[in-house]
């Protein structure tokens, strides 16, 4: 990219992004999304009159079915954020270029080390800086990186404007963190294939959501478009009740939110990470309580599973 911006957090990144648009622009959202995603464009630009399609972006045929003439731009977060769903990066910047529009991509679960999308013509990349690239739970931090320097130019403005900076000490912290990017994403990867494998063999569990298994419909993308499938999973247990017993049972795993530290963090999205989601708009993207996911730490993936295994016998 032209033009890289350090934030306080991957909030105030976003919420500067957005303030590029005006009243009466329209965009299409990844309807698999971080919840605070959701909240800052309902509850928030919406009263400034920005208005939004949510939409399955693994469907890029759905995607052109939104687009209208008020249409502004793209956003898409894939992974998603909880189901792992996979969109289609290259077919997506195709279409942006197609319709005129901004492609703006959420590139937090991957990191630029797994996942490129300025390869596949995305105009500005997302980050929290919070979670991988920060990688130890101690420091708040988000990024923007614009392709073009004009557009670079404009986000520093509105940045400088409303003053969202990384602090001094939150940006050294992030320093220290990108020495060991490349070493904690290949134990990220490798603990959560296993631990993946793992839970598609339990029988209290009835779906396992990680793109790294050969069944998950974006499998094939995400092989053709990034060189590793993340640190990222989600499962259903076999009812809600199940559910709760095995977060309150965890010993070595934290129920906690946020993702993307040493430390394996597990949370439940209908309750927690995406409590703002209306439910009916939960339920029929299937986020129930019978869903957990699980941020896949650094830890010995042999103390995980045990960890796993005495939590559901619960």
């Amino acid at each position: 990219g032209a033009r890289g911006l350090a934030f306080a957090s991957g909030m105030a990144a976003l919420t500067t992004l957005f303030l590029h648009f005006s009243s009466g622009d329209h965009l299409i959202v990844s309807e698999d999304l971080y919840g605070g995603t959701y909240r800052v464009l309902d509850r928030i630009f919406r009263r400034f009159g920005l208005t939004c399609s949510y939409v399955d972006t693994t469907d890029t045929a759905a995607v052109a079915a939104a687009v209208t003439p008020r249409t502004r731009a793209l956003l898409v977060e894939t992974p998603g954020n909880p189901l792992l769903g996979i969109a289609d990066l290259d077919a997506l910047g195709r279409l942006c270029r197609e319709h005129g529009l901004l492609y703006l991509v959420d590139n937090t679960f991957m990191t630029g080390l797994l996942q490129r999308p300025f390869d596949f013509g995305a105009d500005v990349v997302i980050h929290s800086a919070t979670k991988y690239l920060g990688g130890h739970s101690d420091l708040c931090a988000g990024a923007l990186v614009a392709r073009e320097a004009e557009l670079g130019e404009e986000l520093y403005f509105l940045q400088n404007s409303t003053g969202g900076i990384l602090p001094p000490q939150d940006s050294w912290l992030l320093l220290r963190s990108l020495k060991t990017l490349s070493v904690r994403m290949e134990r990220h990867c490798e603990n959560a294939d296993k631990i993946a494998r793992w839970l598609t063999a339990h029988p209290a569990v009835t779906r396992v959501y990680y793109p790294g298994l050969t069944e998950h419909p974006g499998h094939e993308t995400m092989r053709q478009q990034a060189t590793g499938f993340g640190g990222m999973l989600s499962f259903r247990v076999d009812n809600p009740e199940r559910a709760r017993r095995l977060l309150g049972r965890l010993r070595l795993i934290s129920f906690a939110e946020s993702l993307g530290g040493v430390e394996s963090l597990m949370t439940l999205p209908a309750v927690q990470t995406h409590g703002d989601i209306p439910e009916e708009e939960r339920l029929r993207l299937g986020i129930d309580e019978t869903l957990l996911r699980l941020s896949v730490g650094l830890e010995s993936v042999e103390d995980l599973v045990r960890d796993l295994e005495q939590a559901l016998a619960g």
